[in-house]
């Protein structure tokens, strides 16, 4: 007992030692674009340049994976571990503006194309990559008028070039946006002549440069000469991409006053376009589950207290036992289910999954994890699933000793490896395919060993702490005793088959998320940025309610049918509700996305699998909190003879 009893001592040590090597091998998590940066005239501006991403194949890569104009030596920004899991690649470029000076047809370098390169490009343009580039942390974007509404909308990126015709020909040629008009809107402050950067965007053309002689430093271009003021205005002339082609690459600055003030310089970015009506059916929606949700609870009170104000009020023996229903059970009802460890498991992971939701949920809804902060919000996601491995070690023993385990070592080692574990071997795989087809999305190996860090390093041993707190506790009790043979459960109606019953219990709590999910896969899958914490907070909360009751409902039909067995149809009930997520994730898939390559396919589904078993844990977890605290409440309100 001493052993045992000294072991969270070299734990807690063990977990210290860690985090002092995370925090120093990887001096990655900090937080940019909290602090406003004041330019006065004349000061650099270093544009950043970040991955190219395409919604079709969902594959990022670097920007000099292509042969583009490089700086005379390339650095890698800091970044943290939600970037690097995210597949962001942020280094320096070769654009490099003053601020509020303009600057016409700036060269940037010149380039001749082999077969190779041009394939590259071709490739490129056909899956249509777009170029990321990031200025004083705002991310550049493409300004556009959709032919539906008046405001301006913003494409993140623009596209490496385009496919097109010479007019009366037939054959498709590649054309590359070699030439870009960058806009930089400041806000200047009234008292100095410092001014912040509160938007970046461009336009991009494709041109075929031309010039007199020979080509040097002092080449000066004919199609494009800040001495005559002829600027690139159309892409009239493109420049195509074919083998021994030359490129000359060129940019525009200009300069805008901006009455956007530095604190609001997001709001463009994370403006949802897609208008008010669907505010109004997620709202709707939500307002149909709550009226659901009341009702059901109406209705649960109004019989249950009627039915245990009968049940006190039997006298004899005889009225007893002409009485049908869930007092019938009471002496089975608290019998331990068949594979308990496993369902400790799951619920351990469960109460694991629900912390790190609602703190970063939390968080994230008081703007702390706001886009700004990239790959924030990942990181925050990462750390405290790691540190909430003390709740699911405390969870899972609690349940294990209330079930008369004894071996608890057993239960807490099951905890701490068998979720993670599964997703460690898909994630290990799907970043496996990434890795072979060369993508920046492949998370490097040092990052992997990070991540193992974590989990065994820090995870493990905070599980550990928890199974041991929680089963140094006493026992939870039973409200009723439990009979040492087990009752014979009658034949069930058709609709009370477990399969159906579970099927259908999933159907409500997906139909409380289902309107949110839509914008949330479009975020992830469509590259657009997601920022409705708040509201998504209130959809958690009702998916909370809605999973919870859903599943005393059918828990007390299934008691009232004299069937005892609910400890994992509890689970499964809410727990199903993951079904319906993957399905419309497939849904989503061939209706939405225009994704062509195989690999692309498995990433989306590989990803998407893991999300709904993450959902499984999480709603199942919560349904069966509900069903327990919803039978040790009826049956510890009955006088049992």
């Amino acid at each position: 007992m001493e052993v045992v009893g000294r072991r969270p001592h070299v734990i807690c040590v063990s977990v210290c030692l860690t985090l002092l090597l995370l925090i120093n091998a990887a001096d990655s998590f900090y937080l940019p674009g909290v602090a406003p940066q004041d330019f006065v005239k004349g000061d650099l501006l270093k544009v950043k340049v970040n991955k190219l991403t395409s919604v079709k194949t969902q594959l990022p890569y670097s920007y000099y994976s292509l042969p583009y104009c490089k700086p005379e030596k390339i650095v890698d920004s800091a970044e943290n571990l939600g970037e690097v899991l995210r597949g962001d690649r942020i280094e320096n470029s070769p654009y490099v503006f003053k601020m509020r000076e303009v600057q016409m047809c700036n060269v940037v370098c010149r380039i001749t194309l082999n077969a190779k390169e041009a394939k590259e490009f071709k490739e490129k343009i056909d899956d249509e990559y777009r170029v990321n580039m990031i200025l004083d942390n705002l991310p550049l974007v493409v300004p556009f008028k959709r032919p539906d509404m008046d405001s301006l909308v913003y494409q993140h990126g623009f596209h490496v070039g385009l496919k097109g015709q010479y007019a009366g020909r037939t054959d498709e040629k590649y054309f590359i946006h070699n030439h870009l008009t960058f806009t930089v809107k400041y806000h200047k402050d009234e008292m100095t002549d410092a001014a912040r950067i509160v938007g970046f965007e461009v336009r991009p053309f494709s041109v075929k440069h031309e010039y007199e002689g020979e080509w040097n430093d002092k080449t000066r271009l004919t199609t494009c000469d800040p001495h005559a003021k002829h600027t690139v205005t159309s892409s009239e002339s493109p420049q195509e991409v074919e083998d021994k082609k030359e490129i000359i690459f060129t940019y525009d600055v200009e300069f805008q006053e901006s009455e956007v003030k530095w604190a609001s310089r997001w709001d463009t970015y994370l403006y949802m376009a897609d208008d008010q009506i669907h505010w109004f059916s997620i709202v709707n929606s939500l307002m149909i589950v709550l009226f659901l949700s009341g009702m059901v609870a109406m209705i649960m009170l109004r019989t249950l207290y009627r039915d245990i104000s009968k049940y006190n009020q039997l006298e004899t023996q005889e009225e007893a036992q002409e009485e049908t229903g869930w007092k019938l059970v009471h002496g089975d009802v608290f019998r331990p289910p068949t594979n308990s460890d496993l369902l400790c498991v799951y619920v351990g992971t469960g109460v694991q999954f629900f912390g790190m939701i609602l703190v970063t949920m939390i968080f994230a809804a008081l703007g702390f994890l706001s886009p700004s902060n990239r790959g924030g919000l990942m990181t925050a996601m990462l750390l405290l699933w790691v540190f909430m491995g003390i709740f699911a070690g405390y969870a899972s023993a609690r349940l294990y000793k209330m079930f008369k385990g004894t071996e608890w070592k057993k239960i807490t080692l099951k905890t701490a490896f068998m979720f993670p574990g599964i997703l460690f071997a898909i994630f290990f795989v799907l970043n496996a395919l990434i890795w072979g087809e060369k993508s920046s999305g492949a998370v490097p190996f040092g990052t992997m060993i990070v991540l193992v860090l974590l989990w065994f390093g820090i995870s493990v041993p905070l599980v550990y702490v928890g199974s041991y707190v929680g089963f140094k506790k006493p026992a939870i009790e039973d409200p009723v005793k439990t009979n040492k043979i087990p009752r014979q459960i009658p034949e069930q109606a058709w609709y009370m088959n477990p399969f159906f019953s579970i099927l259908i219990g999933g159907i409500l709590p997906f139909g409380a998320v289902f309107i949110e999910l839509f914008f949330i896969l479009t975020s992830i899958w469509l590259h657009q940025f997601y920022y409705i914490f708040g509201f998504l907070f209130l959809v958690f909360i009702i998916l909370l309610v809605t999973c919870a009751e859903i599943t005393i409902v059918l828990c007390y039909f299934q008691l009232c049918s004299e069937d005892y067995l609910w400890w994992w149809r509890s689970y499964l009930t809410s727990g199903s509700s993951a079904l319906y997520l993957f399905l419309y994730a497939a849904f989503y898939f061939f209706t939405k996305l225009n994704i062509t390559k195989p690999v692309s396919g498995i990433l989306y589904f590989g990803y998407m699998l893991i999300g709904s078993y993450a959902f499984f844990v999480l709603t199942g977890t919560i349904g069966f909190y509900a069903c327990f605290w919803f039978t040790r409440l009826i049956y510890s309100s009955v006088k049992i003879d």
